[in-house]
């Protein structure tokens, strides 16, 4: 087991958690990140690029001039996408570009990640995240006596949190079953408050 110290939102530390060595201390597995992130970006393209070919260009029925006798190039129809306002050849159509990978490949690059994080000191435990109302001044101030600007913040149902944070640039809260791999490379800091880290665990114990 590794300890890891917990602090609180005054930067205060004020005990330690035992986790899971395998997933804060494993082996960082660096070429995993870019499959993860190549796939959880394909998954968020939304493939509506469309063009029309030139069956679904109107017009164009009617042969432009008779086959042979006038000297010039065949033609069945003003829509053939060699002409100006034709149809397009081999234009994209909507498409689904989302691909899955194996979720032991998934589980071993969030543990590559939060190992990285956790060596790199940019991972802190967290032993609650409380705002007393909802407050965007009230949490930048705290965000700044916790020392990261662009920073992941993981905690659950904690509704004046996430109202207080969402129109602070470069701080996203997610809820522990949200945390992913692109997330957390994007982002300096990362925030995990202690119920999280439980069920964080849970999630990806091998």
């Amino acid at each position: 087991m590794t300890v890891l110290d917990v602090y609180n939102i005054n930067k205060e530390k004020v005990s330690q958690v035992e986790v899971d060595a395998s997933i804060f201390d494993s082996d960082v597995k660096e070429h995993l990140f870019y499959e993860i992130v190549k796939a959880q970006l394909a998954c968020r393209r939304s493939g509506t690029a469309s063009t029309k070919t030139r069956g679904d260009v109107s017009g164009g029925g009617r042969k432009p001039w008779k086959q042979k006798g006038t000297g010039r190039a065949r033609a069945g129809s003003s829509r053939s996408p060699v002409w100006r306002g034709g149809g397009v050849a081999f234009g994209p159509k909507p498409r689904d570009y989302s691909y899955s990978v194996p979720k032991k490949v998934k589980r071993l690059a969030l543990c590559s990640a939060l190992t990285k994080k956790c060596k790199e000191d940019k991972l802190m435990i967290l032993d609650k995240f409380d705002l007393p109302e909802i407050k965007t001044k009230a949490f930048t101030s705290i965000m700044d006596r916790l020392g990261k600007q662009r920073v992941l913040i993981i905690d659950d149902d904690n509704r004046n949190l996430c109202l207080s944070a969402r129109n602070v640039p470069n701080v996203k809260v997610l809820p522990p079953q949200g945390l992913n791999l692109y997330d957390i490379l994007y982002h300096d800091g990362l925030y995990i408050t202690l119920p999280c880290l439980e069920k964080i665990q849970r999630r990806l114990v091998a």
